[in-house]
């Protein structure tokens, strides 16, 4: 025989509760069938753990009940791993008879009369210690085994709480323990949040994954996934959620009206940006205020966010917010003077140039504006000037530091333009600060224009022989 008695169960699982002190009942059976059987319980760790009673007689083929306390209430359970253990053993007692201090010096000497019938783990289970397993300060233990353990004794509801508890720390094994284990990742708090929504927040792709696969639903009416990403700059996570909802909303607004572009714009998240526009947001829309995502852009003196709105929006850049004020305004209000030019000065320069209007010109190169800004053409102001024949524009540009040799999107300098348009003062003038007179610069091509040509000889040829200048 290598036991006298027989535990009801294989080890203990203590339910844990913060600041309670927690306790397990267990039995134990005699299995001798003429004799007591005198038993003694201790355990790996006494500081933690104490019994109802650490000796007793159980007569035979009877049961007795057992309980083990946890000593002290705590906010966090004693884990430990290996588990600590209670230790059962046992030895016949024929008399059937024996006091307290006769069992302990019974048990005190070992030998063969001494009978090792079971040592039983303690483990804490419970949603408290699921808390504590999943806090970030809680990373020394293995926590698979624990976890697993720990939510076998949680009802639904434990488990519902549990899981946003887990989608909000961002820990994608524990949203996925808890899936398995029969959490609904629909239920939403007294809030509205749903895990999906703390997922989110927490930004962790793979848990923000697990629930979708497992069949979270989204509101459009409530949930704004994507203002959670744009404030991020999360696009792998915006990724994730459009693949997994065709249905989402791409231009829902928050209570300011405000799509997820706007957010975006306002904390300068271009790739966020590019993602959102690239998948049908609107660039145009206003928030309450009439803003538009480059009012935000502006404010903030972003020069990334607001060139990608810039060259995807169709009015932003002369919308006017309800206080009247344009993109550019704003930027002059923050301050943030490298954005001038690409909001209005630039424009500004390039119309001033056209008309000749020389005033004007003096006032945006003195704000900031650039003298080699570009169109959409690639033509420069000095390029607008030239085509115009206008002298007096060119003599202020050139001497503003405007480049007499950039070509524009077809390839022509500001002389060829002049040469183009019959302009020989202006021509004459480029000539003498440096322009060169080669037909390469266009794009090292000849231009196909037969009458440019011509123009470029009759002009040009000339002009080169009056400076003294070689081809």
């Amino acid at each position: 025989m290598d036991r006298l008695i027989k535990s009801d169960v294989q080890e203990l699982n203590l339910f844990f509760t913060k600041g309670q002190k927690c306790s397990i009942t267990f039995e134990l059976t005699n299995l001798m069938h003429t004799m007591s059987v005198a038993v003694s319980l201790t355990t790996s760790n006494p500081s933690n753990f104490s019994f109802s009673q650490c000796f007793s007689l159980i007569p035979p083929l009877s049961t007795a009940s057992f309980t083990v306390f946890l000593n002290q209430p705590c906010d966090q359970p004693p884990l430990s791993m290996p588990p600590e253990t209670v230790l059962v053993r046992s030895s016949m007692l024929p008399t059937g008879k024996a006091h307290q201090d006769d069992l302990r010096r019974l048990f005190s000497k070992p030998g063969p009369h001494i009978f090792k019938d079971a040592t039983l783990p303690i483990s804490f289970v419970g949603p408290h210690v699921v808390e504590f397993l999943l806090s970030p300060s809680n990373k020394s233990l293995e926590m698979n085994f624990l976890f697993s353990k720990a939510i076998s004794w949680c009802d639904d509801s434990q488990l519902n709480s549990l899981l946003r508890f887990a989608a909000k720390n961002g820990n994608s094994y524990a949203v996925s323990g808890l899936v398995e284990a029969g959490a609904d990742v629909n239920e939403r708090d007294l809030e509205g949040e749903s895990a999906l929504s703390l997922a989110v927040k927490s930004g962790n792709v793979d848990s923000v994954q697990v629930l979708i696969e497992s069949g979270s639903t989204i509101d459009n009416k409530i949930d704004r996934f994507l203002h959670e990403t744009a404030a991020s700059g999360q696009v792998e996570l915006m990724e994730v959620l459009c693949l997994g909802y065709v249905d989402i909303e791409l231009n829902s607004v928050n209570s300011q009206n405000q799509t997820a572009l706007h957010v975006a714009a306002i904390h300068g998240h271009v790739e966020a940006l590019q993602f959102l526009l690239s998948i049908g947001s609107d660039p145009d829309i206003t928030d309450s205020n009439g803003w538009t995502p480059l009012h935000f852009a502006a404010r903030e003196g972003s020069v990334e966010a607001a060139e990608f709105l810039l060259n995807h929006s169709f009015f932003a850049k002369y919308a006017l917010t309800k206080e009247g004020k344009t993109a550019f305004s704003l930027a002059v209000d923050k301050g943030n003077s490298h954005l001038y030019d690409m909001l209005q000065l630039g424009d500004m320069l390039h119309r001033a140039a056209r008309i000749d209007d020389v005033h004007t010109m003096k006032s945006c190169l003195a704000q900031g504006g650039k003298v080699n800004g570009r169109d959409q053409y690639g033509w420069t102001p000095l390029h607008r000037a030239a085509f115009k024949g206008h002298i007096e524009s060119v003599k202020i540009l050139v001497s503003h530091g405007a480049r007499v040799d950039l070509v524009d999107g077809t390839g022509y300098t500001p002389l060829l333009r002049a040469v183009e348009a019959g302009h020989v003062q202006v021509a004459m003038h480029l000539l003498s600060h440096g322009a060169k007179a080669n037909l390469k610069s266009l794009k090292g091509v000849v231009p196909s224009d037969l009458e440019c040509f011509k123009k470029y000889n009759s002009l040009v040829n000339p002009l080169e022989q009056e400076e003294g200048l070689k081809l």
